[in-house]
């Protein structure tokens, strides 16, 4: 699947402004939230555009082995795939999900929420990455979910007891991908479902995502905020519903598109704009645009189209990356190149990423010379007078070898280990990335 990339891989440095126009693959998020619900349907979906690489082959791998009838088209990168009204056909399974956070917390919940007895696991940093509040709110709308080794963390096994519905909380969530998969297996439980959240919510525009979703499949949630605080937010998911097949197509991935974006921004003079995405996009992180737009460059964003231009000088900045924490990566490269110190806030759930991100930017930006200091949940960036070349690790974190390419186009000699890593969301990011650059 995608391209064979040698063991390190430099980005050439560009010599001149470019002009280039991208659409990136599907989107992660997206794909991997319309693939189980077309699996929860009433009937078959097709879905469009769909993303082809590590973390959604292990969702619809899953699902094959739970019993679900999918029919892949990779040249069309369409998935057809036929529902089982809510039943799970398989009564028992194993499932390995990788590093992929949004296959194992989605379908835990959504087989917590089902009769049969399944157990779910990834690879060894996965179970690293917490789930106990996920498992906790399961328990309290009357599932059951055990952790097969250490508590709090994967492997877990479902219990076989269908919710009863009722209501659970949310409290300063540390990844929103805990309450997508509630809201997402919901409608199962035997009465409808409340979901408190109290305080900020980590990338809460996923949950916003997840909720449109779910509407485009049948299933519309009504969210509302008692009392004076509109910290406070109540989301009620009706019992009783089943989702409702569909034509689905998935729009282009925002959070791969901010590497070409912010490749223009890095660029005195050079454009690049991106198709399918705009002001109209489910994705939060489209509006990474905004602070690339802050930090100087042009910007235009339509309903369907994003267009950047890299500005003569990148500024600093201080900002709250809080409802988009995987543009960090791109961002503390982009400080590399400021005028002034840049400071990301309250990013505290990079910790729990593919890698411990503010740990990995602050080693591999220390490498090309800033001064890079880091907190429990920020990081600041003190750019050098010109950064120098490195061999950039990438701690098996896609992100970071994405993050870093930008940086290639403006440092000779950079290397980037272990490119392969982009597999897990864009398999071509490389090559792509490379043509892109070149003006092509």
């Amino acid at each position: 699947m995608g391209q064979v990339y040698p063991d390190v891989i430099a980005v050439p440095p560009i010599q001149r402004p470019f002009q280039a126009s991208a659409t990136p693959p599907g989107s992660k998020s997206i794909t991997n939230r319309v693939l189980p619900l077309a699996a929860l349907a009433a009937g078959e979906s097709t879905l469009r555009g769909v993303l082809l690489a590590e973390d959604t082959q292990h969702m619809m791998t899953a699902l094959r082995q739970l019993g679900f009838s999918l029919q892949l088209d990779a040249a069309a990168k369409t998935v057809r795939i036929r529902g089982e009204s809510g039943k799970i056909p398989a009564a028992n399974g194993a499932l390995f999900c990788g590093n992929s956070g949004t296959t194992l917390r989605f379908l835990t919940a959504i087989l917590a929420a089902s009769p049969g007895r399944y157990q779910l696991d990834g690879v060894e940093r996965m179970r690293q990455r917490p789930i106990a509040e996920l498992v906790e709110a399961i328990g309290a709308l009357g599932g059951e979910v055990r952790y097969l080794r250490q508590a709090g963390y994967p492997p877990v096994e479902t219990a076989g007891r269908v919710w009863r519905g009722g209501s659970c909380r949310f409290t300063s969530a540390p990844s929103s991908q805990y309450i997508s998969a509630l809201l997402m297996a919901a409608p199962l439980a035997e009465a409808p479902v409340e979901v408190v959240l109290d305080g900020p919510i980590t990338s809460e525009p996923y949950v916003t995502m997840t909720l449109a979703i779910m509407k485009r499949f049948g299933v519309a949630a009504s969210v509302c905020c008692p009392g004076a605080s509109a910290a406070r937010r109540m989301v009620h998911v009706p019992a009783g519903r089943n989702y409702q097949p569909c034509d689905y197509t998935v729009e282009p991935d925002a959070s791969n598109a901010s590497y070409f974006l912010a490749a223009a921004a890095v660029i005195p003079g050079a454009s690049v704009t991106v198709k399918g995405l705009g002001r109209d996009s489910l994705q939060g992180d489209a509006l990474f645009a905004d602070v690339l737009r802050q930090m100087g460059a042009d910007l235009f964003m339509g309903t369907d189209e994003i267009r950047v231009r890299g500005p003569s000088e990148l500024v600093g900045l201080n900002v709250n990356l809080n409802s988009l924490p995987d543009m960090v990566p791109t961002l503390a490269v982009l400080a590399l190149f400021a005028r002034g110190a840049t400071h990301i806030a309250d990013i505290r759930n990079l910790r729990l990423k593919e890698s411990d991100r503010l740990a990995a930017l602050q080693t591999e930006l220390a490498r090309m010379g800033a001064r890079v200091d880091a907190t429990a949940d920020s990081l600041t960036v003190f750019p050098p007078e010109k950064p120098r070349a490195a061999r950039i690790r990438t701690y098996d974190d896609h992100r970071m070898a994405m993050a870093f390419a930008v940086a290639g186009l403006r440092v000779a000699g950079l290397e980037i280990e272990n490119p392969s890593c982009t597999a897990k969301t864009y398999p071509d990011f490389f090559t792509d990335f490379t043509a892109l650059t070149a003006g092509g």
